[in-house]
C-alpha cells in the first residue's frame, strides 16, 4: 500500500462535485535527481526543527510521480527548485526549462540567487516565456532586500511574471524570514505579483494584510489546514472570512512530493473549510488559471 492508492477517486470527486476540471497546483517540486535526494535527506533529519518526523509520502522515481499526480487530475502544476549558494540557479533553471518542454502540464518555472550576474539570467528566463519564478528565503538564507536582487525584483514587477516566495517562518524559521522582510520589499516593489508560500504560516495575520494593501499579493494554502500544520502552526479561526474578502488571491499548493500525509488531505482540508463552493473553486483551479493563464491539461 502506497500513499497514492485510492486517493485518486476521492481527489477526482471533490473536483467533480465542484464543476472543476481538475486542480491547479501552484507549489509542487521537481527538480534534479541528486538535488531532489538531498531535499529528501534534508526532510528526514528535520524532526528536530519542527519537533516531529516528516515522512516523504510520495517517495518515488520521477515517472511515478508525474503518473501519480495526473492521477488526481491535477491539470498544471510547477517543478519548483530552489538554490542555496551561489552557481546553482542557471543550472536550475536550464533543467526545470528542459522538463517543462517535455511536459506540457508543467508550469515553466525557473528561480534565483543573489549573486553576480543574476539579472541577466533572470531576464533571459523571462525572455525564454517562463510563467512563475521561485524565491526560497529560508533555504537560501538570503535577505529578500539584498542589493543583488534589486534588478530582479524590478524584472519581475515590470513583466508581471509571478514569483512564488517562501518568506515566512514556517514549517521552520531561517534568518532572514518573516513578515518584516517581505513588507520591505513589497514596500520598494508595490506592484510585485508574489505568490506568499504557505499561507506565510506562521504569521497568517501579517501576509493577509501584505494581500490585502498590494495588487499583486497572492498567498498560495501550501500545508495550510491540514492536521500536520494545525497541529503546529494553527490558522485562526476569525481570520477565515478574510480569506474570502481576497476571493482571487488565494490559489491551491500543495509541497507535491515532499509532504507528510497524502494528497487528498490538502484537498480536502481547502473543501472542510467550509468557506463556500465558489471559494473553494477559486483556490483549487479558477484563481490560478486567471493568474497564469494558458490552457490545462484535458
Amino acid at each position: 500500500m502506497t500513499a497514492a492508492d485510492g486517493e485518486a477517486g476521492r481527489i477526482r470527486t471533490v473536483s467533480a462535485e465542484l464543476g472543476l476540471p481538475g486542480i491547479i497546483d501552484i507549489h509542487t517540486h521537481f527538480m534534479p535527481k541528486a538535488m531532489l535526494d538531498k531535499v529528501w535527506a534534508y526532510f528526514d533529519g528535520v524532526g528536530p526543527l519542527t519537533g516531529s518526523t516528516w515522512p516523504i509520502a510520495y517517495r518515488f522515481d520521477e515517472e511515478r510521480r508525474l503518473e501519480i499526480l495526473r492521477s488526481f487530475g491535477v491539470l498544471r502544476f510547477t517543478s519548483l527548485s530552489y538554490p542555496h549558494k551561489p552557481g546553482m540557479a542557471v543550472w536550475l533553471n536550464s533543467w526545470s526549462r528542459d522538463f517543462a518542454a517535455g511536459h506540457s502540464d508543467v508550469i515553466s518555472s525557473a528561480t534565483f540567487y543573489p549573486e553576480s550576474g543574476v539579472g541577466a539570467y533572470v531576464r533571459d528566463a523571462i525572455d525564454r516565456g517562463v510563467q512563475v519564478f521561485k524565491a526560497h528565503v529560508q533555504v537560501g538564507a538570503y535577505d529578500p532586500n539584498d542589493p543583488h536582487l534589486d534588478e530582479v525584483w524590478g524584472l519581475l514587477q515590470e513583466s508581471a511574471v509571478p514569483v512564488v516566495i517562501h518568506g515566512g517562518h514556517g514549517p521552520a524559521p531561517g534568518r532572514f524570514t518573516g513578515p518584516d522582510g517581505m513588507d520591505a520589499l513589497l514596500a520598494r516593489f508595490p506592484r510585485l505579483v508574489a505568490v506568499i508560500a504557505h499561507l506565510g504560516m506562521p504569521d497568517y495575520g501579517r501576509f493577509l494584510d501584505l494581500a490585502e494593501r498590494h495588487e499583486g499579493v497572492h498567498l498560495d494554502t501550501t500545508m495550510a489546514f491540514t492536521d500536520f500544520s494545525e497541529a503546529r502552526s494553527p490558522f485562526p479561526a476569525s481570520e477565515r472570512n478574510r480569506l474570502v474578502d481576497l476571493g482571487a488571491k488565494v490559489l491551491f499548493g500543495s509541497d507535491y512530493p515532499n509532504i507528510p500525509y497524502p494528497y487528498v488531505h490538502a484537498v480536502e482540508s481547502i473543501v472542510r473549510l467550509d468557506l463556500g463552493e465558489e471559494w473553494a473553486r477559486g483556490v483549487l483551479h479558477d484563481n490560478a488559471a486567471r493568474l497564469l493563464g494558458g490552457p490545462g491539461r484535458g
